[in-house]
C-alpha cells in the first residue's frame, strides 16, 4: 500500500517508536501512583517526554506541556478555558470541526470569520489585524490547513494579537514536527497538537501547551497527588491530567519527538514540500483535474487537495484505495476550509505525506490514477 494520508494519521512509524509501545505495555504503571519501579519508570518517561516537547516548542517550563489523548481533547481544554457565552471571538476560514463544533457548543459565541483566499498569506494576515482591531475577546487559528496544506501566517498573526491583548489559541495540527512551532516566539496562550501525525507518536497521544492563561479542566477525577482535597489541583500539569495515562502512548511519543528533533523539522518540511510540488506537477498533467496548489512554497505545506469535475471525490478515493493508493476524500472533518475555497459541497481528494514517502510513490500514484480516469471506473 501507498500511504498518502498522514494527515489523518502517520502510519509509518520510526521502529524505536513501536519497540517503546511495546516495552512500555510490559514494564510500565502509572507515574504519579507509586513508589515501585514500574510506577518510578513511568513518571521518568512521562517526563523525559515533557522535556523533549519543551525544548522542541519553546516551552520554558516543562511541566505546562500537558498530555491529553488528541488535538480535538487539547483544543477543547484551551477553548473552554477562554470562551464563555458572549465572547466575541476571530477565527480563520480554515479552521477544523474541533475548533468550530467546540465553538457552536458554548452559547452566544459571537464568531468573526477571517475569509480570505487560498494560500494568500499577506491577505490572512491583513484580514486578522482587521478582524482583531475591531475588538474580540479570543483569536484562534491553525497554523497548516489540514484540507489545502495553506500555512496561515502565523507570526505575523500572533503579534496582531500582542499588539491588541488579544490571548491566542493555535492549532497546530497540521504543522507540528513540520514547521517550527515555538510557544516563545508566538507568545499563544495554548497551542494544541496530536502525537500521531507529524510527531510519528501512536494513536490516542496529544499535547496542550500552556502560556500564562488560566487553563480549566474539562475532566475531573485522581490525579496521585493532593488527593485529601475535592477540588482539582491548581498546578499543572495535575490540574489537566486527571486518570491514568496512556504510558504506552507516552512512551512511544518521547521517542517520536526524539526523531523529529534528530531528523531536523527543516529537513522534514523540505522533504513534504518537495513532494508536493512534485505531486502537483504530475495531477496537472491529468486531463481535467483541478489541483489546489501555488508556486510559493513556503505557503503550503505537504498537504495537497484536487478535484475532477464531474467525478465523486470519495468514489476517486475509494478506487484508489482498492488499487492500493490510501488517500483522503470528501470534507475532511473542516467544511469552512471547503467553504471558503469552493468546493462544497463534494469537498476534495487529498494527499498527506510524511518523512517516509518518496518521489517513486508520487509517480505510482499518478499512474494508477491516469487508469482509473483514462477507464471511467470507480469500483
Amino acid at each position: 500500500m501507498i500511504y498518502f494520508d498522514a494527515a489523518a494519521t502517520t502510519l509509518e512509524k520510526p521502529q524505536q517508536v513501536r519497540r517503546a509501545v511495546f516495552e512500555a505495555v510490559n514494564a510500565m504503571s502509572s507515574p504519579g501512583r507509586g513508589i515501585h519501579p514500574a510506577a518510578r519508570l513511568a513518571e521518568e518517561t512521562a517526563f523525559q517526554c515533557r522535556m523533549e516537547a519543551a525544548e522542541l516548542f519553546g516551552v520554558s517550563n516543562p511541566e505546562n506541556v500537558i498530555f491529553t489523548g488528541n488535538a480535538t481533547h487539547a483544543l477543547n481544554i484551551a477553548i473552554r478555558s477562554l470562551v464563555r457565552p458572549g465572547s466575541r471571538v476571530v477565527i480563520s476560514g480554515y479552521e477544523h470541526n474541533a475548533v468550530t463544533r467546540t465553538l457552536a457548543a458554548i452559547p452566544d459565541v459571537e464568531l468573526t470569520v477571517v475569509d480570505t483566499p487560498l494560500f494568500r498569506q499577506d491577505d490572512a494576515a491583513q484580514g486578522f489585524e482587521r478582524a482583531i482591531a475591531d475588538g474580540c475577546d479570543l483569536v484562534i487559528c491553525n497554523h497548516v490547513s489540514n484540507v489545502f496544506g495553506f500555512v496561515q501566517p502565523l507570526e505575523r498573526i500572533a503579534e496582531s494579537c500582542r499588539r491588541h491583548g488579544a490571548p491566542l489559541i493555535v492549532d497546530a495540527s497540521q504543522s507540528a514536527g513540520v514547521l517550527p512551532v515555538r510557544m516563545d516566539v508566538l507568545g499563544a496562550a495554548f497551542i494544541a497538537m496530536p502525537g500521531h501525525k507529524g510527531l510519528y507518536g501512536p494513536q490516542g497521544t496529544g499535547l496542550l501547551l500552556c502560556g500564562e492563561a488560566q487553563a480549566e479542566p474539562i475532566m475531573f477525577g485522581g490525579t496521585g497527588s493532593a488527593s485529601r482535597q475535592q477540588e482539582m489541583p491548581a498546578d499543572l500539569p495535575d490540574r489537566l491530567e486527571a486518570g491514568t495515562h496512556n504510558m504506552p502512548g507516552i512512551a512511544g511519543l518521547l521517542e517520536g519527538l526524539r526523531f523529529v528533533r534528530k531528523t531536523g523539522v527543516r529537513k522534514i518540511a523540505a522533504h513534504e514540500r518537495m513532494l508536493t510540488a512534485h505531486a502537483s506537477v504530475q495531477l496537472l498533467r491529468l486531463p481535467g483535474v483541478q489541483v489546489f496548489s501555488t508556486e510559493d512554497a513556503f505557503a503550503q505545506s505537504g498537504v495537497l487537495s484536487f478535484t475532477v469535475p464531474g467525478r465523486d471525490c470519495e468514489e476517486l478515493g475509494t478506487a484508489l484505495a482498492r488499487r492500493g493508493i490510501a488517500v483522503r476524500a470528501g470534507l475532511h472533518c473542516a467544511p469552512l476550509a471547503h467553504r471558503s475555497a469552493g468546493t462544497l459541497p463534494g469537498g476534495t481528494v487529498r494527499l498527506s505525506f510524511s518523512a517516509f514517502n518518496s518521489k517513486r510513490q508520487v509517480e505510482q500514484f499518478a499512474a494508477v490514477l491516469r487508469q482509473v480516469l483514462r477507464e471511467n471506473v470507480t469500483l
